[in-house]
């Protein structure tokens, strides 16, 4: 299924304006807000609302239908390629003022593996995929000054205008381990940091430190995104020493009708590159240093975004001791002046600015211009209890590097009971992490519960 199907697809049913890019905020939001007063014939109980206990319980299934029947030793992926449980759990409290708190978690156990036969699968890649507990947000947020606020702790900090494409985006890693399967929003991984804003008039100066090494997950030997026969060398991480640590420095500005904003961050490459110089072969992260710009500007039923971004300190195995700038670009717009319909495009291009013949052979897979588009529209209908999504992510002018495209339907059956499902499409391209992924095609289906 092409792109222009499955757009053809959705503009036969039809979107839903915004998504959040915070969602800690939107929780916390109105956390504080007192039950609007009424006069009742008879006093109610009064309700502690100092902190707030929720969730969500789903089971996912997914159903590999293009898989080939594999060589002798490789692992089969056809037919049920996920069958998940997940648990969410999310608390939050106050803890004086407003001073607050948040913790989130979640749990799961994929029994797809049990399903085909554990012994089928390699003990690190049940490790990494089978179960998963983890505590993923867990920080403390209040007022040190009428305008200078802090939040410190694990917790996702999000930069840049764009929806569905990262080019100032830069301090938290994403999970990747299953790509087109979900947006960015729901990809990020949380990161121990701490964070200053100090708010003046219509501007906002934001310096963030991060504590923690992590970065992106990605898929590993056996799984059906990682196509190599070759083991992934061992990853060396930078120690957690004040010189080894991250920081950023953003300035925003929200105006009517428009908002700005211009960011510098010292951070270090969540892919990393290989070092062969020493005797065995590493995975180690370059020292990155990036500035760089961000916007939107409404005009009527139109939202016009750009961002761009200048990064140094990029490494890699066949160039030892060099290092290699990037210019990234990003230009989108995105539609509303149909009822109940969002419609976006946004382009964006990696581009080093020196490329020698030696890096066209890297085994990290670096093009000199990498661009890549994504067409979204969403429709909703049934009073916004319905929702269809059709997203086409395309990397070259024509798909040549590699594409995935996702059909994809919401409905809320009940009241806290949301159940989605869809198809996703994948083009195997030129670009590393999309090789030989392209009959890994399936369709899934997943009923939430929310609490």
């Amino acid at each position: 299924m092409g792109a222009a199907a499955l757009l053809s697809c959705a503009l036969a049913l039809g979107a839903h304006p915004a998504w959040p890019q915070d969602k800690t905020d939107d929780v916390l939001e109105g956390f504080d807000d007192e039950a609007e007063e009424t006069a009742p014939v008879k006093q109610a109980a009064p309700v502690d609302r100092r902190w707030r206990l929720g969730g969500s319980l789903s089971q996912e299934a997914a159903y590999n239908y293009v898989h080939k029947a594999p060589a002798v030793g490789d692992t089969d992926h056809r037919g049920l390629s996920g069958l998940r449980t997940r648990l969410n759990l999310a608390f939050d409290s106050r803890l004086g003022g407003d001073w607050k708190t948040r913790l989130t978690a979640h749990a799961h156990r994929d029994f797809a593996y049990l399903h085909h036969g554990r012994r089928n699968f390699t003990s690190g890649l049940l490790q990494a995929y089978e179960s998963e507990a983890e505590i993923d947000e867990f920080f403390v947020a209040g007022p040190l000054a009428a305008n200078v606020d802090l939040r410190t702790g694990r917790q996702i900090v999000v930069w840049g205008k764009s929806d569905n494409i990262r080019i100032t985006d830069v301090l938290n890693p994403l999970d990747l381990r299953a790509p087109g399967r979900t947006d960015i929003e729901d990809l990020r991984l949380p990161v121990t940091m701490t964070r200053l804003d100090y708010y003046i008039g219509d501007w906002n100066l934001s310096a963030v430190a991060v504590h923690e090494a992590r970065y992106h997950k990605i898929p590993l030997p056996g799984s059906d995104y990682y196509r190599s026969s070759t083991a992934l060398p061992l990853e060396r991480k930078p120690s957690r020493a004040l010189n080894d640590q991250e920081f950023g420095l953003a300035l925003n500005g929200v105006f009517p009708g428009w908002d700005f904003s211009a960011y510098a961050a010292y951070h270090y490459d969540d892919a990393p590159h290989l070092d062969l110089t020493g005797p065995i072969s590493l995975r180690r992260h370059s020292r990155l240093r990036m500035l760089g710009v961000a916007g939107n500007l409404v005009a009527g039923s139109w939202l016009w975004k750009g961002e761009a971004a200048l990064i140094d300190g990029f490494e890699f195995s066949t160039n030892a001791g060099e290092k290699f700038s990037r210019i990234d670009a990003l230009a989108g717009v995105e539609y509303t002046g149909f009822d109940d319909t969002t419609l976006s495009l946004e382009t964006a291009n990696r581009h080093f600015t020196r490329f020698p013949a030696a890096l066209k052979s890297a085994p990290e897979g670096p093009l000199r211009n990498d661009v890549q588009s994504v067409l979204r529209l969403t429709r909703n209908f049934l009073n916004e209890t319905l929702e269809v999504t059709a997203l086409a992510s395309t990397f070259g002018a024509t798909g040549q590097n590699g594409a995935v495209q996702r059909l994809q339907v919401n409905y809320d059956i009940a009241d806290g009971i949301e159940v989605t499902g869809g198809i996703i499409n994948y083009l195997s391209g030129k670009k590393s992490n999309f090789d030989g992924i392209g009959r890994n095609d399936r369709v899934f289906l997943e009923v939430t519960a929310h609490f």
